[in-house]
């Protein structure tokens, strides 16, 4: 169990340099903007709450492995040579795809939501198969901790992110985009499934 802590804890600190760090650091040298709108300017309503949860998400990244190498024991169930192995490689495709959907986004790359912007709606690359493609990803990299380290901490992670995203999606982001690009979101939601192909794909 200690090298599985450790390889998903290295993997987890990979992910989020890449995912925050990185992703960041190029949207500044793009743009002069971080891309960040999560300050109490945007935290409000259904964002912050979605932002509260996915913060206390992403902690447990850390928490659950570090958890693991102290001794905190696992789930039973979720426990085993074959799920760790399964889970190391959905961190490995997490990272990946994050990577990939954030590239895919270009310079319209944000966290969080400002109402007053109007950033051009991305629909290439990795937003041909999914309309959030790096929320699908974030879900697919806390399932493979969950699966590498199943602790509760990390099984709570999972659930937290999952909630979160589906309140940012819905309640938020989905909304936004409706109103910002009309028809031509109405008709992306209605090609494109909204976390994977062809699921949740909005009707006429």
């Amino acid at each position: 169990m200690t090298a599985r802590a450790i390889t998903a804890l290295a993997l987890y600190v990979v992910w989020f340099a890449l995912a925050f760090g990185l992703a960041t650091l190029r949207q500044y040298r793009r743009t002069g903007d971080t891309g960040l709108r999560i300050g109490p300017r945007f935290a409000a309503g259904w964002q912050r709450a979605a932002t509260l949860l996915m913060a206390a998400a992403l902690l447990t990244g850390l928490a659950a492995p570090v958890a693991s190498l102290l001794g905190m024991p696992t789930i039973p169930p979720l426990d085993g040579t074959a799920a760790a192995a399964v889970g190391i490689a959905l961190m490995v495709t997490g990272i990946a795809a994050t990577v990939l959907a954030q590239t895919s986004m270009g310079t319209s790359w944000r966290i969080g939501v400002d109402p007053g912007e109007s950033p051009p709606l991305v629909t290439g690359g990795a937003f041909r198969v999914a309309r959030n493609p790096i929320f699908t990803a974030m879900m697919v990299t806390a399932a493979g901790i969950a699966l590498t380290v199943p602790n509760a901490i990390a099984v709570g992670g999972l659930i937290a992110a999952i909630i979160a995203i589906e309140l940012q999606v819905r309640l938020v982001e989905e909304p936004y985009l409706r109103r910002q690009h009309g028809q031509a979101y109405a008709a992306y939601e209605q090609r494109v499934g909204r976390f994977l192909p062809g699921i949740g794909r909005r009707t006429a």
